[in-house]
């Protein structure tokens, strides 16, 4: 019996590995297609052309481990906006001026550029007037907080994923619990990345995944197929400001849940699992 081992490397890292058997010639013969057609995949997967953007800012730690997944499956370009950006949704600039600017930027061979608007700004100028060539998908993320459950509708990091979709590019939206904790991203964003990269959904879906900000000890696992749950994560709480001429100001300050509905990608969450779903919009066709 002989056993061949194949292997795909880039940058040091062991991107695709098989076993084959064979001792016939027709064994040889479909070992070879095997070959060709998974070569092909796995090509395309790490020749990719990729953007990615965020809500939480060009100089946020989450871009920057985004750009560097990336950067493990070809070509990065980060475009992203100059401030915080959250709760956005999908806002672009109609009225004023949004300035371009090239960044430096703490990963190799990357080029990138800070936007004076929001996170779908990012994607239009990105795509008609930055990148000579569209990308073959876009990354959103990681934001800084869960988007979960009713969020998923104020998210600007969903927002420029979905401004994606509607140039007709695949998108991830990446997310991860509101703390300093990124155990759970760092070990498994590359396997789950490469999971939805081979599962890409419909023309009017994008991915949508949650990491809990834990331990690798205390991560229970994963859940595909989440559900939002029919509620918002950060409950609605204001602080008032009463002043002399009767009017008064609100400062959000949105209060995190501690209980969510069975099956939901908030109680996945809350339970310390990474949570992984569609979001589907009815418009994009």
């Amino acid at each position: 019996m002989q056993k061949i081992e194949i292997r795909i490397v880039r940058n040091r890292n062991t991107l695709f590995k098989m076993y084959y058997d064979f001792t016939q010639e027709k064994r040889k013969k479909a070992f070879f297609n095997t070959i060709l057609v998974t070569a092909k995949a796995v090509t395309w997967r790490i020749n990719m052309r990729i953007l990615v953007v965020n809500d939480d800012g060009i100089t946020s730690e989450g871009i920057k481990r985004l750009a560097q997944l990336a950067a493990r499956f070809g070509e990065v370009w980060v475009v992203a906006p100059d401030d915080q950006c959250s709760a956005m949704s999908q806002k672009i600039t109609v009225r004023g001026d949004m300035k371009v600017k090239r960044i430096d930027f703490p990963v190799p061979a990357v080029q990138a550029y800070s936007v004076g608007g929001t996170p779908a700004d990012c994607v239009k100028a990105a795509l008609y007037h930055l990148m000579p060539e569209r990308p073959d998908i876009v990354f959103s993320g990681i934001n800084y907080g869960y988007n979960c459950g009713y969020d998923i509708l104020y998210s600007g990091t969903v927002g420029a994923a979905m401004e994606a979709l509607s140039a007709g590019i695949p998108a991830i939206a990446f997310s991860k619990e509101m703390n300093d904790i990124y155990d759970v991203v760092d070990e498994y964003i590359l396997p789950i990345t490469k999971e939805l990269l081979d599962n890409m959904p419909a023309t009017s879906e994008i991915w949508n995944v949650n990491f809990p900000g834990c331990t690798l000890d205390e991560v229970k696992g994963i859940i595909w197929d989440a559900k939002p749950a029919q509620m918002e994560y950060y409950s609605d709480h204001y602080i008032r400001e009463d002043y002399e001429d009767g009017s008064f100001s609100l400062t959000a300050a949105g209060l995190p849940v501690t209980d969510a509905p069975e099956n939901t990608d908030i109680r996945y969450v809350l339970d310390r699992y990474i949570s992984i779903g569609k979001i589907k919009s009815h418009i994009i066709k």
